[in-house]
């Protein structure tokens, strides 16, 4: 083994609709937007910070079942069916010289059966850093997105001049992404949206010699494919690991992994993805991806995370 990574605790400092207001007692309380929303959180084991009257004032509490991430949403006060959201990024324009300018992502969130609400704030980190190097190559950069949600790595990609390649194995959630591109203003980027199921889509990428100078891997802890395809993060993906790096340019760019809800600590992913780019020349960061509170201005780690780019 080449290197030994830092452990960084990673936060997403840019967020305007975004906020973590207090967490403890098992819970986090947030606000999407306008709205403020109450979900289970396991790593807030401290006390909370605000006084009652700020959890109470919340407009939807999520109240888990005993079957993992199932669970419904308690609606106290009146929501719409989605709204949007905006993220601003930070992108160098050279029409008029170098020089920085704001780039919107916009796209809609909602409640969802699954706790989650169509973004996980705290990636968004990962978003400026691989914009930044997209940004600063000289030449075109294909990028792939497994497990891409709701798009908006993918947007903010194809914003900072890539091609991308969107892949998700839920039909609703790439239906999703869509429409966020359209919201984003980014319909004419060249973005490739498939429903499919990762491994089986990167099996048949790596028959027909496609290579990609970025991966974003955002894999689930359990999951499925659109025919029933059984996806377990610990015995997955290693298989996909190797599969993505016969996918790989020779000359990539960067890879990033991020875990949630694994019993793995991030030198575990970190130590994965060297031995996948062990013969390329590179830098490895690892750690927390992590959220402060505005109450107590404590932090809270949302999943652990390996990334790694070209010197």
């Amino acid at each position: 083994m080449h290197y030994f990574p830092s452990f960084t605790l990673l936060e997403a400092t840019n967020w305007q609709d975004y906020e973590l207001l207090d967490s403890g007692d098992g819970l986090k309380l947030e606000r999407f937007g306008k709205y403020i929303f109450a979900r289970p959180e396991s790593q807030a084991m401290w006390s909370r910070a605000l006084p009652q009257k700020y959890w109470d004032a919340t407009h939807a509490v999520f109240q888990p079942t005993a079957e993992e991430s199932g669970g419904h949403w308690i609606e106290k006060k009146k929501l719409p069916d989605k709204w949007e959201m905006i993220y601003p990024m930070s992108l160098t324009s050279t029409l008029k010289g170098e020089r920085q300018e704001v780039r919107n992502l916009t796209f809609s969130v909602m409640t969802t059966p699954g706790r989650h609400l169509g973004v996980f704030p705290e990636v968004a980190s990962h978003w400026d850093f691989m914009a930044g190097l997209i940004q600063k190559a000289t030449r075109p950069i294909r990028v792939l997105n497994l497990f891409g949600y709701t798009g908006l790595a993918s947007l903010a990609a194809a914003a900072a001049g890539a091609q991308v390649t969107h892949v998700d194995a839920s039909k609703k959630s790439v239906g999703w992404a869509r429409e966020n591109q359209v919201l984003s203003d980014l319909s004419d980027k060249p973005i490739r949206w498939i429903v499919e199921d990762a491994i089986k889509y990167m099996q048949r990428e790596e028959k027909r010699g496609a290579k990609y100078d970025g991966i974003i891997l955002d894999p689930p802890k359990f999951g499925r494919g659109p025919k029933g395809e059984v996806w377990e993060v610990y015995k997955s993906l290693p298989n996909l690991f190797e599969i993505c790096r016969a996918c790989l340019s020779n000359d990539p760019l960067f890879v990033i992994a991020t875990l949630y809800a694994v019993r793995a600590s991030a030198i575990h992913v970190a130590q994965t993805l060297d031995e996948m780019m062990k013969k390329y020349n590179g830098n490895m960061d690892s750690g927390d991806l992590v959220t402060r509170e505005t109450s107590a201005n404590r932090l809270l780690s949302q999943s652990v995370y390996a990334r790694w780019s070209s010197k």
